[in-house]
């Protein structure tokens, strides 16, 4: 594909899809590229996202992609960018297989990557009875009894708000539980039973966790858990251009997902902390029809 394409997308999650199908309707030629390795391809079921509530995430991507197709100016692509240079109307996207891309625009819409975290058994269960987000996940274990394993602020933020589907739960904190005094008598008189011993592993079954083992020799019976990701960025490549980032890794972006750097745009996971396929794809949507904006506003210029 030797053509100056309008825009290069790097990352064909829902931000990616969303803004590739607003820029294919608007008759802009698209490339997405794509490394085919979702970060909720470990789920069984995607929620929340109106009128595909309980999907495979496998089946939303087939999906977005059969209808993104009948679209002919967007070309899916395979592949990891792993260098760009270039600036804004001629960027060079080179990936892993050697290939080069040029695009007038970029929309990094890349995600966020998973850290293993140091728990015995917990890559067992993740996806299929051990999840991150209550919103996601949180009516198919209502009211039955969990673990929560995260420390500090975020076990006392995920506690409360995990509290609308069920009041049986308990925070292990797999270690010191850096909570202040005044957070852990919040959690005395609301009567959560916090466990400070590293755990020693999580039993499960076919994915179905059973109970978690503590060092000290106690177990906690339960049917599902939730827990603190530990997260970073799906690439390092909208830092090496120069974007705004924050202390979490997120690409700092304005409403129209703009970042600092003329000509790239950051969409999805990548710029928000509010991890939900329903709102990735609605920024990523936003940041196409952004991108259009600015590229027939230039085209209106040249014209002048």
């Amino acid at each position: 594909m030797n053509q100056l394409m309008d825009v290069g997308i790097i990352g064909g999650g829902p931000a990616g899809m969303s803004a590739a199908l607003a820029l294919g309707r608007a008759r802009k030629n698209v490339v997405v590229i794509d490394e085919g390795r979702p970060r909720n391809r470990v789920t069984r079921e995607s929620h929340g996202f109106l009128t595909r509530d309980g999907i495979t995430p496998s089946e939303f991507r087939r999906m977005a992609r059969e209808q993104i197709r009948a679209y002919s100016s967007v070309y899916f692509v395979e592949d990891t960018a792993v260098t760009i240079t270039g600036h804004d109307g001629n960027f060079l996207i080179t990936t892993a297989q050697g290939t080069t891309y040029q695009s007038k625009k970029l929309l990094f819409a890349v995600g966020m990557t998973d850290l293993p975290l140091p728990v015995n058994g917990l890559a067992d269960v993740y996806g299929k009875s051990a999840f991150v987000c209550p919103y996601c996940d949180g009516w198919e274990l209502r009211d039955q009894p969990l673990v929560l394993i995260a420390n500090g602020e975020k076990a006392l933020h995920l506690a409360k708000v995990l509290s609308g589907w069920t009041k049986q739960y308990t925070i292990c904190t797999n270690g010191p539980d850096e909570f202040t005094e005044e957070q852990r008598l919040e959690l005395l008189q609301h009567r959560i039973p916090v466990c400070d011993s590293p755990i020693e592993r999580i039993v499960s079954v076919d994915g179905m966790v059973q109970r978690v083992d503590l060092a000290d020799g106690n177990s906690i019976s339960c049917t599902g858990i939730f827990f603190a990701p530990k997260l970073v960025a799906g690439s390092d490549l909208p830092q090496a251009l120069g974007c705004q980032i924050t202390e979490t890794g997120t690409v700092i972006v304005d409403n129209f997902g703009k970042t600092n750097v003329p000509g790239v745009y950051s969409a999805g996971d990548a710029a928000t902390t509010q991890y939900q396929v329903i709102t990735a794809a609605a920024l990523g949507s936003a940041a196409g029809m952004s991108i259009n904006n600015e590229l027939l506003l230039e085209a209106w210029n040249r014209q002048s």
